[in-house]
């Protein structure tokens, strides 16, 4: 069964992250690719300048149009912006029964912020419990703890924890802020506890990295249920994706990974 995915995120004019790049991975992942633009971003590989918010009553109407249609095996969740968006978005999936990937989209690449400051309590307090993966970053995990960036994998461990405590299924914490020559992923739910190493890829091409981990969870996630392997297959999906990344040349910043690396080799 090809798994129907539903992406609700903003846009990225440049094609590296936000709802072009959940399309590419989607895609790329076996999945068929639906989306819900919760925002309009004026971005390149060089940062944001600027960002358009749509109605959150719009926002929710395309949720609906989607569900009210076509199956849906599992949603990826980005960039929402705004504490209204988020109740909107957490109204509309509420009592749905999907699987559901939150991306907490906060602080882009280059410091951008994506997310109003007051926000980060809607999505903590209405999203977090209806997610059955979540996959911050650290400084996005200290933004939703309130609580100083992890600067370890025992600090990784104490944020997964707490982030698990406030009510998702699983944590997939992203440790490729740590220095080092590792990337280590910690998965993190009620009965396991799993590290995910990966050696740390050499480039300055990670624009949308996040976006396309989560989006390849997701895809994962609605075609065999399992949070674990997912993970996993996103990990090992991304980090290719990143490997190919200078095989590309987009932009003069930090450019996208190959999302279709697997199709150039």
């Amino acid at each position: 069964m090809i798994p129907n995915i539903l992406s609700i995120a903003g846009s990225d004019p440049s094609g590296g992250a936000g709802i072009q790049a959940d399309i590419k991975a989607i895609s790329a992942n076996g999945g068929y690719a639906m989306a819900a633009i919760t925002a309009l971003t004026v971005q390149n590989t060089q940062g944001v300048s600027g960002a358009t918010l749509m109605e959150p009553a719009f926002v929710a109407a395309q949720i609906a149009a989607v569900f009210d249609d076509i199956r849906v095996d599992a949603v990826k969740i980005g960039m929402l912006g705004s504490s209204a968006i988020t109740e909107a978005v957490a109204k509309v999936l509420s009592g749905r029964g999907v699987p559901i990937v939150l991306d907490p989209v906060m602080v882009a690449k280059g410091g951008d912020r994506l997310l109003e400051a007051d926000a980060v309590a809607a999505l903590r307090e209405l999203m977090l419990p209806l997610a059955s993966v979540i996959t911050p970053n650290l400084p996005e995990a200290a933004d939703l703890l309130d609580a100083p960036e992890a600067t370890s994998q025992a600090a990784m461990e104490a944020e997964a924890k707490a982030l698990l405590d406030l009510g998702c299924g699983a944590v997939v914490l992203k440790g490729g802020h740590l220095a080092g020559s590792q990337s280590p992923d910690l998965f993190l739910s009620t009965n396991r506890c799993e590290w995910l190493e990966a050696p740390r890829v050499s480039t300055k091409n990670t624009h949308g990295t996040g976006c396309t981990l989560s989006s390849a969870l997701a895809t994962h996630l609605g075609l065999t249920g399992d949070a674990f392997a997912a993970a996993v297959a996103a990990k090992d999906y991304t980090l290719d994706a990143i490997r190919g990344a200078d095989g590309l040349r987009v932009g003069h910043g930090h450019g996208p990974t190959d999302h279709f690396f697997a199709q150039r080799s």
